[in-house]
């Protein structure tokens, strides 16, 4: 039996057991720690040296030396056919040639069996190239009676077809019998079609291209014909690209269609815009009509929607074209655009049919390219009733014109054809706001309708030849009608309601007509200068108009607030002309705009309105400064005026720092008058200033006496000072030294009684300078009764009593700085 030991001697046991482990375990450790940090330590292993790269590869030159070769058998072939044709006979050559091409032909089909694509392709290119050295040399010899262009054509179809039924016979027969493999090659076959060449196919379709077009140049036929011919291969091109998967066919018949088809689409628009009568005009419209069937037929087959969508909209563009051309030789040249426009708003209801999408949109671009171009031939129109009117600014009141088209004309020409200008736009405006019913555009939309609808509007008058005073009645309609549609028109963005005082954010639409209707008031505004009682009515009616608008809305009050200030500033100017005032007087009545603008601001409070209206004012009362300026005291007035308007202002808590303004119209005002007097004395000037500023700078320090004395009466007593003793120094009189002198005294007096330092410096230097100013006489007296050798010897006694003393002086300024230095 097995003899347990007691537990307590077995436990002693274990743990002894456990420990060696662990210390085994921690030696193990250490170990491989010492050997992981000598591999990292450890220096790489050298690397091998790069390999040499290779610049060209091997399928690169191969196809280089296959290209090569074939090229130079092609060279010699044609070189052999030109040449040495003549030095055969018949049999010879047939023999020579057929065999020639019949073997270059064969040779592809057992080099594809064996996997050698690429030499197949080489030798079958050199194969199509003898064909057609064969088309040619037939000709030489049997056919030598047949005109060239007619065997051509031939000849190009029936190679076309040769070498089309070549490229699939080969790929037949390759992938019906299959072959062994070359080494490395994959088997041959196809289990979905036939293995065809590269070259055959594409080449074909080439080929194909020059049939029709050679048959009509050897019948003679005319460009109908001949662009006929291009936009039918074209179609067959097109074709070819829709319906064939082997993509070098399709890729190769693609770019043969975009090129015929535009040589056939430029050739039919230069026929339809050079045609002269219905009859040609149909023509070429038929021509441009199958440009637009081929892409449309394109873009309904196209398997890419970028593509679907590019040629749509060509096709769009191309059946608006159509039609216009016979518009424009079939009706006035008034309604060419109009016309054409109609043919654009109607791809919209084509759009509206069973279509793919991408051919929707197509088609609804078009739509808007046509619509964009017909605006923008209207445009002219509209600038010229915009603008035009600025012409009377230089002619003011000069004579009412005989009627509307006159009045914005002035001294520019009137656009031709474009008595359907308003028509357009207005069609356009109507088709934006219809197609964006519902869309996620729609405020783009109605923005660009109101501007071409208030376009269509503003040049009616002009456009109907009404008479001046109905064509401006008129244009106030279209401005109120615009200031309406701004106020009932949604403002917020947010369906919510805005927070009290917050600022409104406008709809495109509201803002855009504000702006409208400043811009068509500021023409109609230009177009009432040519009659002095148009003027005055217009602007009157403006004043009320804009006025009621700020009234209305706030949005809008922030420019049409201003606006209105505006009018009625050029208002006040137009009544005092219309009395025979002179600008001065007129002056005092345009100050009448910024009382009313300080009133209005001052019941505005907040309101984002108030800054405009106040900046308006503003700058009337500087107009009326300026109108005043040649009249002094007019000028004086003006300003003392302005400066109660200012003052006015100032009362309002936000807006105490305009009492600096009011204060310097006063002074203004103060000065302009006493130069108007002829009052030459600088204290009549400073007095003014320095007296409220002493005054000012007293109250700052009683509420706030740590303010410095240079701070609070600094300023107010140099700019008296100053100006005093310089007037002072070129006086020859003795009243005004000894009054500034005394003054002098007294503000020193002051300084030091009140421990001030800025009157204590300021009032001492003026008194030492005016007492050295009284003195000089006798000094320079003085000093020419001495001996010359006198002042210098007085300058070197001085010098060496400085030296000597130079310490004590030192500490003297040091004491009389502190003594300073304790006045504030």
């Amino acid at each position: 039996m097995t003899n347990f030991p007691p537990p307590a001697e077995e436990l002693r046991i274990l743990d002894a057991e456990l420990r060696q482990l662990d210390a085994r375990r921690a030696v193990l450790l250490a170990r491989r720690a010492w050997l992981v940090n000598t591999l990292y330590a450890a220096p790489p292993a050298p690397l091998a040296p790069p390999a040499r790269r290779t610049e060209a590869t091997a399928p690169s030159v191969q196809n280089v030396l296959l290209v090569l070769g074939g090229t130079l058998l092609t060279v010699a072939a044609i070189a052999f056919t030109l040449v040495s044709w003549g030095h055969m006979g018949i049999a010879g050559r047939a023999l020579v040639l057929g065999a020639v091409t019949l073997a270059a032909l064969g040779v592809p089909l057992p080099l594809l069996r064996h996997g050698l694509r690429s030499t197949a392709e080489a030798v079958a290119g050199l194969g199509l190239a003898l064909t057609v050295l064969d088309a040619y040399a037939l000709h030489e010899v049997a056919f030598t009676a047949v005109q060239g262009t007619g065997y051509a054509a031939a000849a190009s179809a029936v190679l076309a077809g040769v070498w089309a039924a070549y490229g699939v016979g080969i790929g037949v027969l390759v992938s019906t019998e299959p072959a062994g493999r070359a080494e490395g090659e994959e088997p041959h076959g196809s289990p979905t079609g036939p293995v065809l060449l590269r070259l055959p196919l594409p080449l074909a379709l080439l080929a194909a291209q020059l049939p029709l077009l050679l048959w009509a140049f050897a019948r003679d036929a005319g460009p109908v014909t001949i662009t006929a011919a291009v936009l039918a291969t074209a179609a067959a091109d097109t074709a070819v690209a829709l319906l064939v998967s082997a993509k070098p066919v399709r890729v190769a018949a693609a770019a043969a269609g975009v090129v015929m088809g535009a040589w056939g689409v430029l050739a039919a628009g230069w026929l339809s815009w050079s045609a002269s009568d219905p009859s040609s005009a149909v023509r070429a419209a038929g021509l441009l009509a199958l440009a637009a069937v081929i892409a449309l037929a394109a873009a309904w087959h196209a398997p890419e929607p970028k593509l679907a969508l590019g040629t749509a909209l060509t096709g769009g563009l191309l059946l608006v074209a159509a039609v216009g051309g016979v518009l424009r030789v079939s009706l006035p040249g008034d309604w060419t655009v109009p016309g054409c426009l109609l043919c654009g708003v109607a791809l919209l209801a084509v759009v509206r049919m069973r279509l793919p999408d991408p051919v929707r949109r197509g088609l609804a671009v078009a739509s808007g390219c046509v619509q964009a171009l017909a605006v923008t031939w209207a445009l002219p129109l509209v600038a010229l009733a915009l603008v035009g009117p600025l012409g009377w600014v230089e002619r003011i009141w000069s004579a009412a014109p005989e009627d509307a088209r006159a009045a914005v004309t002035a001294d520019l020409p009137w656009p031709g054809h474009s008595a359907t200008g308003p028509l357009v736009l207005a069609v356009v405006a109507g088709v934006l706001v219809v197609a964006g019913r519902g869309a996620a555009w729609r405020g783009q939309a109605l923005t660009v309708a109101l501007m071409l609808g208030v376009a269509a509007a503003f040049v009616v008058p002009a456009v109907l030849e009404l008479p001046y005073a109905v064509g401006m009645v008129v244009q106030g309609f279209v401005v109120v009608a615009v200031l309406a549609f701004a106020g009932v028109a949604p403002r917020l963005e947010a369906p919510q309601e805005p927070d009290e005082g917050a600022t409104p954010v406008w709809s495109p639409p509201a803002a855009t007509a504000v702006v409208l209707a400043l811009v068509t008031s500021l023409s109609l505004a230009c177009v009432a200068l040519a009659s002095r009682t148009a003027t005055l009515v217009v602007l009157a009616v403006l004043v009320v108009v804009f006025a009621a608008a700020a009234a209305w809305r706030r949005e809008s009050g922030v420019c049409c607030a201003p606006a209105s200030l505006a009018y009625a500033t050029a208002l006040t100017c137009a009544i005092g002309a219309a009395a025979d005032w002179q600008p001065q007087h007129t002056a005092l009545l345009v100050l009448a705009v910024p009382v009313i603008a300080v009133v209005v601001a001052a019941r505005l409070e907040d309101s984002s309105m108030t800054v405009p209206v106040e900046v308006t004012g503003a700058a009337a009362g500087l107009l009326a400064i300026g109108l005043a300026s040649t009249d002094p005291p007019v000028l004086a007035l003006v300003l003392g005026l302005g400066g109660v308007v200012a003052s006015g202002t100032a009362l309002r808590p936000d807006r105490r720092h305009v009492g600096y303004v009011a204060a310097a119209l006063f002074l203004l005002a103060a000065w302009v008058r006493l130069a108007s007097w002829g009052v030459g004395t600088p204290e009549a000037y400073t007095l003014p200033v320095t007296v409220p500023a002493l005054v000012l700078g007293a109250l700052r320090r009683r509420r706030d006496p740590r303010v410095p004395s240079w701070t609070a009466y600094g300023p107010g007593l140099t700019v008296t000072l100053v100006p005093s003793l310089l007037a002072a120094w070129g006086d020859p009189d003795w009243p005004r030294p000894l009054l500034l002198g005394a003054a002098a005294l007294a503000v020193t007096l002051l300084g030091a009684r009140h421990h001030l330092q800025a009157p204590l410096v300021l009032g001492g230097t003026v008194l030492t300078l005016v007492a050295l100013h009284e003195l000089a006489p006798y000094i320079a007296q003085v000093v020419g009764a001495l001996p010359r050798w006198v002042p210098p010897a007085l300058a070197g006694l001085a010098l060496l009593a400085l030296g000597a003393t130079y310490e004590q002086r030192l500490r003297d300024a040091r004491r009389v700085r502190e003594v300073l230095g304790r006045f504030r």
